[in-house]
């Protein structure tokens, strides 16, 4: 019994000294990576062909002592990450060439050492006119032909020769990536490809939003089970390697009149508009102002995916559109508060004065906003040294993409008196303004007097700036005028009594294609509708009907 007292005590004496030692957290000591040597093996070298088989193809093998990972810079400004340090480079400028392969081994702490490597291989693969095409001699710009039936598909990759040339799944109709799907930044893509040297070199320009395949979503940040586009810019010039294709096509019988056989690989990720987790497209056809391309999707090597491009940037062209059925309005023929099933209101003071300095708290009061005799009546009325308004909205009541919207109104009067009938972007919660867009289908100041404003804001055209111009009509405040905006694809059109007088056009870059929801309010003074005459006591707005078409 004692024996087991002294050997319990002994055990607990030990776990407390290893308990109450201090925790050792140092990294060992940090060093350069040492012993750094390049070697590498020529594809097919053989006694007879002691420079390889023509292809091109080296396997490099780097190893260091103390190394994390490593990096091999190519004399074509093209680099590789080789964590494990073997890679395999294609090098093809033709005959037998000397290359400077430059390798920097990292370390503990980031610390490296550097190294180069003379590697010489033969290259017998050519394609100098594919190269031609591409550039142009000097620099050319390729655009997804967006009018063509798939100019983007979808097809299986495998060996049954019947289906796997062409995207025999799925073809996009014409323009179907356009206008208001989530895909729409896809026709905004310009290609370049041009020459530097005897270089072929490759850019792309997507104005900073990029299609997203759904399996790579997570690459720009994204989620979800659909195709998307995604805020993700693509910056710098990308080296072009050429190749023979060794793809499941190349085997058909048929294989001379279905592909081309050459394997375009992009440097440092580059890929060539729709993100599929992939930088080699195999040309299965080119002429100066045409070209189709295959590539395997990464990480599912069973699909294969098609794009087809021009040198010529296709024009949708959007025929004139009116809207004529019927699928939204409010005809106010029910006195008492305005429908809680079609309208909502915002209250208060907003911030700043709703962002323009307004003057105005907004109410759902009777004293403001209510209808009677058929019609929908916004009263601005000053209280004290105060102003009291109202700002009827649908949000979360209706909202829509395109129409026609008619509003059958007459204005209040008064100097600083700011009316407006417009629409903003359902999304500007998350999308602030004036990213959501704006249309601004009338505006009046009462100290302009028949003076109607039509204005659109959107980036780069917002606040003082929008895209807006102005008509002037008779008895604005006295008559009822129908105020009207045609919004399609192509354009917004805005009108008063059906005569437009301010068009915009529409198109992918703009945040017209989408959901909006209407907003009916008088506000009083602020950066519009100025200063506020000293003798105004109050003064309606009066609508007679709201109706949206489609």
């Amino acid at each position: 019994m004692k024996n087991i007292f002294i050997n319990t005590i002994a055990i607990l004496t030990l776990l407390l000294m290893v308990n109450c030692s201090k925790d050792d957290y140092s990294f060992g000591s940090i060093a350069a990576p040492s012993n750094l040597s390049v070697t590498y093996e020529i594809i097919g070298k053989t006694t007879e062909t002691p420079n390889g088989d023509g292809s091109g193809k080296v396997k490099l093998i780097v190893k260091a002592d103390d190394a994390i990972s490593y990096k091999l810079i190519f004399p074509d400004g093209s680099s590789e990450n080789a964590p494990s340090g073997i890679y395999q480079k294609l090098f093809t400028k033709v005959g037998l060439n000397t290359y400077t392969v430059t390798v920097i081994a990292s370390g503990k702490g980031g610390i490296t050492s550097t190294t180069t490597a003379e590697v010489t291989v033969l290259s017998t693969f050519s394609d100098d006119q594919a190269v031609a095409f591409l550039s142009g001699g000097t620099s050319k710009k390729w655009y997804f032909s967006a009018s063509e039936k798939g100019h983007l598909g979808v097809g299986p990759n495998s060996a049954n020769t019947a289906e796997n040339y062409y995207p025999h799944w799925y073809q996009a109709t014409a323009f179907e990536k356009a206008g208001a799907s989530s895909s729409s930044c896809l026709y905004d893509n310009v290609l370049t490809f041009s020459m530097v040297g005897d270089q072929l070199k490759y850019s792309l320009d997507n104005g900073g939003r990029t299609f997203f395949n759904a399996d790579y979503l997570s690459v720009g940040g994204g989620s979800g089970t659909e195709d998307a586009c995604l805020d993700y810019a693509v910056s710098g010039t990308k080296s072009v390697v050429l190749s023979p294709s060794e793809s499941v096509v190349t085997k058909n019988p048929d294989a001379a009149t279905q592909t081309r056989g050459t394997l375009m690989t992009f440097s440092g990720g580059g890929f060539m508009g729709y993100y599929i987790g992939q930088s080699s497209y195999e040309i299965l056809s080119i002429t100066d102002n045409r070209m189709v391309v295959r590539a395997v999707m990464g990480g599912n090597a069973g699909v294969a995916w098609y794009h087809t491009f021009t040198t010529t940037k296709p024009t949708q062209v959007v025929a004139a559109v009116d809207y004529t059925n019927l699928v939204w309005s409010d005809e106010f023929n029910t006195d008492g508060a305005p429908d809680t099933a079609k309208w909502t209101y915002d209250l208060g003071t907003g911030n700043n004065g709703w962002g323009n300095n307004e003057k105005q708290t907004y109410t759902s009061n009777s004293e403001n906003v209510v209808v009677s005799g058929g019609n929908l009546k916004i009263t601005a009325k000053k209280s004290g040294s105060d102003y009291t308004s109202a700002r009827l909205k649908s949000e979360g009541k209706y909202k829509f993409t395109y129409g026609k919207v008619e509003v059958r109104a007459k204005l209040p009067s008064g100097g600083g008196t700011w009316p407006a009938i417009w629409m903003l972007g359902s999304d500007y919660a998350t999308n602030t303004w004036p990213g959501c867009g704006e249309i601004d289908i009338m505006e009046h100041k009462g100290n302009e007097q028949n003076v109607i404003h039509g204005t659109l804001h959107y980036p780069g055209n917002s606040g003082g700036n929008g895209n807006g111009k102005t008509t002037t009509i008779a008895n604005a405040s006295t008559e009822f005028h129908v105020y009207k905006t045609i919004w399609s694809p192509a354009s917004v059109k805005i009108y008063v009594d059906d005569v437009l007088f301010h068009t915009v056009a529409n198109n992918n870059s703009l945040p017209f294609n989408k959901d909006f929801f209407m907003i009916l309010n008088v506000a009083m003074g602020g950066s519009f509708g100025g200063t506020i005459d000293t003798a105004f006591t109050q003064s309606s707005m009066e609508i007679d009907y709201v109706r949206v078409y489609q």
